[in-house]
């Protein structure tokens, strides 16, 4: 499969294997396999998954992952993992406590959870009309 030959080819280029690595992926089939999640297992990765399989669900995650890389970790000349890390627990702490986010009224999620605040947000999941 070409997945799991995609998961080898990435763990070996990593080399060690950081303790908190989690891997997020939609309930594709592939990621699914008992073949792929040994290998996660195996080398102690945390599994992360939409709830419910809903291709909807995934662009949340994609849009963070997004702004991770294009707004912060392109600005970076980075050569290892311990650079990797050490910038993306500043980028996570900068993006949860210093960035404001127009889809809570400009508060940071860090306000908005410590604070426990009902927010009207501006985004929501639409429904879909599919049609047959």
């Amino acid at each position: 499969m070409h997945t799991t030959k995609a998961l080898k080819m990435a763990l070996d280029i990593l080399g060690e294997i950081p303790e908190c690595l989690i891997h997020h992926s939609d309930r594709g089939i592939q990621y699914c396999s008992i073949d792929y999640v040994s290998i996660l297992k195996q080398n102690n990765i945390q599994i992360s998954m939409t709830e419910n399989g809903d291709p909807l669900e995934n662009p949340i995650a994609e849009r963070i992952n997004g702004i991770l890389k294009d707004e912060y970790l392109r600005h970076y000349p980075l050569t290892d993992i311990e650079q990797v890390i050490e910038l993306l627990n500043d980028i996570v702490d900068r993006y949860n406590r210093l960035r404001p986010h127009q889809s809570i009224n400009l508060a940071t999620p860090d306000v908005v959870h410590q604070k426990q605040l009902l927010i009207n947000r501006t985004w929501s999941k639409k429904e879909r009309n599919l049609t047959l």
